[in-house]
């Protein structure tokens, strides 16, 4: 009697379903993955797909809102330096008001009111990676330019009142900046409109044709307008710390979505070399029947 040849043709397949697996361990145990294609998994696959997609989106939005931050830490280190800028020009305001200066006196204020305003300009300005953090969206635009040859000399906003938003994973909208409409030529508040009006009543007042209650009015707008620069401030103040709350929650959702997609996909090495070890002593062993069976003529020979 032969070898039924069914049986022979059985062992080949289950040889070639060995070796298949053998290999996908190895595989498995050299790359520390589990899941490399559709096939080894499609449903941990199919997971993957939408951690992967997660962890995309919050990798942009974690890009773009430290970004964003920096600039904002620059809008708010300037208004920082507007806050003391107009504070010593109040000051020296104040003490214009009461009354008992001199021409010459009234010419030297003048003159560092007019250094402070240059100064607030130049803060007003002030950009970020080429860009004008106090320009609403045009931020390739310089926001403020003054014309001094006109008296009263003149301040011109270029930019617009848009208020940049970003939109966290969690759906809220977080204001990125304060249009410089707002906190410099407010009509609450005319920063550089209440500094320009000092100049000319100091330089009225040094001539002999002005008068202390107008430097006493002047005082009183400049500090207006102080209160709305502090009050814009906190405004971006506010933003930046949703922003960089925003910032650390996605940071640490991707974090926790990036060891999920590892749970998801990696091998357990131990299992793997375990089951490797199994394996390969499974292969052996068919092997070892099929090469007995090559020697043996008849089913009679193969059993003795």
């Amino acid at each position: 009697m032969t070898v039924d040849p069914n049986y022979v043709r059985g062992l080949a397949a289950a040889i070639g379903q060995s070796s298949g697996a053998t290999q996908k361990l190895t595989t498995e145990l050299s790359s520390g993955l589990r899941v490399t294609q559709l096939s080894d998994d499609p449903v941990a696959a199919a997971q993957n797909v939408g951690i992967s997609n997660a962890i995309g989106r919050l990798d942009t939005f974690v890009q773009t809102a430290t970004a964003d931050q920096s600039r904002m830490q620059v809008a708010d280190n300037a208004l920082g330096q507007v806050v003391t800028q107009v504070t010593s020009a109040l000051s020296v305001a104040v003490s214009a008001g009461n009354g008992t200066l001199s021409a010459g006196d009234f010419a030297a204020v003048k003159a560092q009111v007019t250094s402070i305003r240059d100064s607030v300009v130049a803060l007003a300005n002030t950009s970020y990676q080429g860009h004008y953090v106090f320009a609403g969206s045009q931020g390739s635009t310089t926001p403020f330019t003054v014309n001094s040859s006109v008296n009263p000399a003149t301040v011109t906003y270029n930019g617009d009142s848009v208020t940049q938003k970003l939109q966290a994973p969690d759906g809220q909208l977080v204001a990125l900046n304060v249009p410089g409409s707002s906190v410099f030529t407010n009509g609450n508040g005319n920063l550089l409109g209440s500094l320009n009006q000092l100049i000319i009543d100091l330089g009225a007042a040094a001539n002999g044709t002005g008068t202390t209650a107008n430097i006493q009015a002047d005082s009183t707008a400049l500090s207006q307008a102080l209160g709305m620069v502090s009050w814009q401030r906190s405004t971006l103040d506010s933003g930046l710390s949703q922003l960089i709350a925003a910032t650390t929650y996605s940071s640490t959702q991707e974090t926790v979505y990036k060891a999920q997609q590892s749970g998801l996909l990696s091998a357990d090495p131990v299992s793997v070399a375990t089951d490797l070890k199994t394996a390969e002593v499974q292969r052996q062993a068919l092997l070892g029947v099929t090469s007995a069976l090559e020697g043996a003529r008849s089913l009679f020979d193969y059993l003795r």
